[in-house]
């Protein structure tokens, strides 16, 4: 029935015909663009929360613009006329049609109701009932009656609403739940005022009542999508955290020279810088080290291994451990990289990795190495610069009972070895391979430090947009 606060107030006039035509257009085309969207995202992993996020945000702008469409038609065509006993019956079966709204719907999802305060009589319109699940020959529900199908919890606050409303003249505008007839739960949105009679009394209590429990189970669905990004979101700050804390407590310093640890400085100038990947939350399992045995001999060895995050970074932890324990134990490199391949297939975390590991003795200039599965190291002499010959070595975890071949190379004063993970020289924008590096052999001879040397190569490739963690280190024979 029309919303009024008087009962001789007049009904305002319906806006343009062609002005609501307008905005029902707008609505259909912003409509199609949101369907759009939904369906883009429904096509994408569950698993992942905020894709979930945006497809349950899609959802409910797709029901929301369906219920604006609806209000907006409602608003064109105007307040229907009510039909009496005695009409003919049109013989248009779309008007017939539309005369009941199809179960679901907008118009079958709002209802009106009237309470006279003088006869006691109570007008509910065929929709409240759909709403109710009431039979309409069972007759429209009291005010005192209504509050009987709510869930106890919210009883009050209807009570409160109509008793502001008929005691106070305030508005009427909240929501409730009521229990169906078959055990289902509703949730209602209830706007209404009180009517005047002419000294200004209230003589009764209209009301509209629409059925919202679509939109409140999308918006439900929508903060559970919201929480559940959140905790993630949390929980992977958490992790990136903790990764990052125990790799800089495993590696040497990130930048600058390496300290050596033992007797000397093995005869190596050495330094080492570790960069980021562009997507900086991915902390992966890249790892450098320099240390100064025993014997005398200095141990060198970067490598790589498979994952990013907590397990990545414990991973790696592992095989810088025993790779360390095992070069100071005199571990020849070849050996020590079937060892390390081993430890892999044993481990309750299997990955893939690739390595290289040098052992350089200053006595003699001569430095032993073994890889596996990467790339060589970089010898530069007088301003040019080569990749060592590489032995035979497969990826670490990608066999079983594999041997590591054993190269031997002679290195002299002045010479800089340049060993780095690919992420170096594997870019967005940039091709891979050692090319990068090997370019920039004039500049690197006449570098006068290892950090120098590092230094350069940040300058070239560390500002570029890469796709995965890197390091790198550098080592110069000390005259």
């Amino acid at each position: 029935m029309p919303s009024h606060l008087s009962a001789d107030r007049s009904a305002p006039q319906p806006p343009e015909r062609d002005a609501v035509d307008a905005l029902i257009n707008r609505a259909l085309l912003l409509r199609g663009d949101v369907d759009a969207v939904r369906r883009d995202t429904s096509v994408i992993d569950d698993d992942d929360p905020r894709l979930r996020w945006r497809r349950a945000l899609c959802e409910l702008a797709v029901h929301q613009l369906d219920d604006l469409g609806e209000h907006l038609g409602q608003l064109r065509d105007g307040v229907p006329t009510p039909r009496t006993a005695d009409a003919e019956p049109s013989e248009d079966p779309r008007r017939a049609t539309a005369a009941t709204p199809p179960v679901g719907s907008l118009l079958s999802r709002v209802g009106s109701a009237e309470w006279n305060l003088l006869t006691d009589e109570v007008d509910w319109s065929g929709e409240l009932y759909q709403i109710f699940g009431r039979d309409p020959g069972k007759g429209a529900l009291s005010l005192d009656e209504l509050p009987s199908l709510l869930l106890a919890e919210d009883q009050p606050l209807l009570t409160s609403m109509v008793t502001d409303c008929l005691v106070d003249g305030r508005p009427i505008d909240g929501e409730f739940r009521i229990l169906l007839p078959d055990g289902g739960m509703r949730t209602l949105h209830m706007m209404g005022e009180p009517v005047l009679d002419a000294d200004g009394c209230t003589a009764s209590m209209w009301a509209v009542l629409r059925d919202v429990s679509r939109l409140r189970r999308g918006q439900h669905i929508l903060g559970r999508t919201q929480e559940a990004l959140r905790r993630r979101e949390q929980r992977a700050q958490a992790e990136h955290r903790m990764a990052v804390e125990f790799q800089e407590a495993v590696l040497p310093p990130r930048h600058g020279s390496v300290p050596a640890s033992g007797r000397g400085t093995g005869g190596l100038d050495i330094a080492a810088h570790y960069l980021p990947s562009g997507a900086r939350d991915l902390i992966g399992g890249d790892w450098y080290d320099a240390l100064v045995l025993p014997d005398g001999r200095t141990m060198l060895t970067v490598g790589d291994l498979t994952g990013h995050g907590i397990q990545a970074t414990s991973s790696m932890a592992m095989m810088l451990g025993a790779l360390r324990g095992m070069a100071v134990a005199g571990v020849d490199p070849g050996a020590l990289m079937g060892h390390l391949n081993q430890l892999i297939e044993c481990s309750a975390q299997p990955a893939l990795g690739s390595a290289v590991c040098c052992r350089f003795d200053p006595a003699t200039g001569t430095l032993a190495w073994a890889q596996a599965g990467h790339p060589a190291p970089l010898l530069f002499r007088n301003g040019v610069g080569r990749p060592l010959p590489a032995p035979d070595g497969v990826l670490l975890g990608a066999a079983s009972g594999v041997t590591y071949e054993q190269d031997h190379a002679a290195l002299v004063p002045g010479d800089l070895l340049l060993l780095y993970t690919e992420g170096l020289t594997r870019h967005s924008d940039r091709g891979a391979g050692p090319e990068l590096l090997l370019g920039l052999a004039p500049r690197l001879g006449q570098a006068r430090t290892a950090q120098d040397c590092v230094r350069i190569v940040v300058e070239e490739l560390g500002s570029a947009e890469r796709l995965d963690d890197a390091c790198v280190l550098a080592a110069r024979v000390e005259a």
